[in-house]
């Protein structure tokens, strides 16, 4: 017991990397408007990474809120050309309110809604079904990364018959761009 109480102890902490991100004022969250699309026409949301930004883009989270009574289809895109024309959501907010100057992210939301068409090029990495009435939520910890000029869109396919109302949500940090993304 000796040995023991004679060594200096240190104390290590571990926080989560959002939290981490969000000390240093690099996680930002927001949402666009509410959307409107259905009976052909279709509407998308996404973080929009602009060319010279300097920053890379990582995905934490995203959330897409239906408030229909019916399901609808969502297609979830990197790097597309989107349809129609963008508007820019201001409900854009530094996680870390405590800072001061607030910092501004370099990232936008942007979204489109009762439009004509899909993305082009791109890839459509993969799809969900957004259930009535609820709010589907995905956790990506940051592992969907875009450097600048990048996107992720999620793209909302109209339903045959019924008007949708709906909005979508981000959650992300930007970090200084290298070749190094870690």
């Amino acid at each position: 017991m000796q040995w023991f109480m004679n060594d200096r102890l240190s104390k290590t902490v571990s926080i989560p990397n959002t939290l981490y991100q969000s000390m240093e004022g690099r996680y930002f969250v927001g949402q666009t408007e509410h959307l409107c699309f259905g009976r052909g026409k279709n509407a998308w949301g996404g973080l929009l990474n602009p060319e010279h930004s300097n920053v890379h883009l990582f995905v934490n989270a995203f959330t897409i809120t239906n408030h229909s009574d019916q399901p609808f289809e969502a297609e979830i895109w990197f790097n597309p050309i989107p349809p129609g024309k963008p508007r820019i959501s201001k409900n854009v907010t530094p996680a870390n309110t405590a800072l001061s100057p607030l910092p501004k992210p370099e990232v936008k939301i942007a979204y489109a809604d009762d439009i004509q068409g899909t993305p082009r090029k791109g890839v459509n990495a993969f799809r969900r079904i957004v259930p009535p009435q609820s709010t589907l939520a995905s956790d990506e910890d940051g592992k969907f990364i875009f450097p600048p000029g990048g996107s992720f869109l999620l793209n909302l396919v109209s339903p045959a018959d019924e008007i949708i109302q709906s909005e979508v949500a981000f959650g992300w940090f930007e970090k200084a761009g290298t070749d190094d993304c870690r």
